[in-house]
């Protein structure tokens, strides 16, 4: 399938993970161009060098306003055109509430939600010349509360509130916004934990493993896509029946 073809995609966070995944996919779709964001630049040049003729690096910190539109300026400059956001740059800094610092609390929030918000500020305006955009936002199973992650959480439960918002404030330009919620999906965090608590994990997910991040670049790729053209400010989770 092709259903990407000739798109050009910005992906926040595309330098390994679940976000090397979403620009594999895109590619992979027919993307003709995904600009990978990354505050990590080398991983994000070691995922562009894998898609030469598609795919470009550009060292990002989203935190930082200027930083974010200087890289979405040469992103439209070197495509022309921004048909597709992904939101999925986003930091954890555990802990639980009384054990929390400012320090924990401001850089997940600066990152996970006003990092979005920058590039969302950015990009729109650009979508709604084109009367056209694509906007998924990677919250969390954790939007919904989980312990230790009062700052993820709040930033991941903000993100799907912005999500719906600017959906109905853009549906009428051509522009969906929906939000894809992961729970245990296989990357570097959640394999790196000790392996009687991710066999306890795998066992109380319903589907009896952890989820692949191809498995939720699948789901960002419909939403991306003209399938999902009558869908907008929804949550879609990709949780191996983990419900809240």
């Amino acid at each position: 399938m092709q259903d990407l073809k000739g798109k050009h995609a910005v992906v926040t966070g595309g330098g390994r993970g679940i976000g090397a995944a979403i620009v594999k996919r895109f590619i992979a779709e027919g993307a003709a161009g995904v600009a990978i964001l990354d505050y990590d630049f080398p991983s994000a040049q070691a995922t562009a060098a894998l898609y030469p003729e598609h795919a470009i690096a550009l060292a990002c910190d989203i935190s930082d306003q200027s930083q974010v539109h200087a890289c979405i300026d040469q992103v439209l400059q070197r495509f022309g055109s921004i048909e597709i956001l992904v939101n999925n740059a986003g930091i954890t800094r555990d802990a639980l509430f009384q054990n929390m610092t400012d320090s924990d609390w401001h850089k997940v929030i600066a990152t996970n939600l006003t990092g979005s918000y920058h590039c969302l500020q950015k990009v729109i305006p650009i979508m709604l010349k084109q009367s056209y955009g694509r906007i998924i936002n990677i919250s969390s199973s954790s939007a919904h509360g989980n312990v230790g992650q009062a700052n993820y959480s709040a930033s991941k439960a903000a993100l799907l509130g912005l999500t719906k918002t600017l959906a109905r404030e853009f549906a009428a330009h051509g522009i969906t916004v929906n939000a894809v919620s992961p729970c245990n999906i296989e990357t570097e965090m959640l394999t790196a934990i000790p392996e009687k608590l991710l066999a306890s994990i795998k066992r109380l997910t319903p589907i009896r493993r952890l989820g692949t991040p191809d498995e939720l670049a699948a789901a960002v790729s419909f939403l991306a896509s003209d399938d999902s053209r009558y869908i907008t400010g929804i949550e879609l989770p990709v949780n191996g029946g983990m419900f809240t």
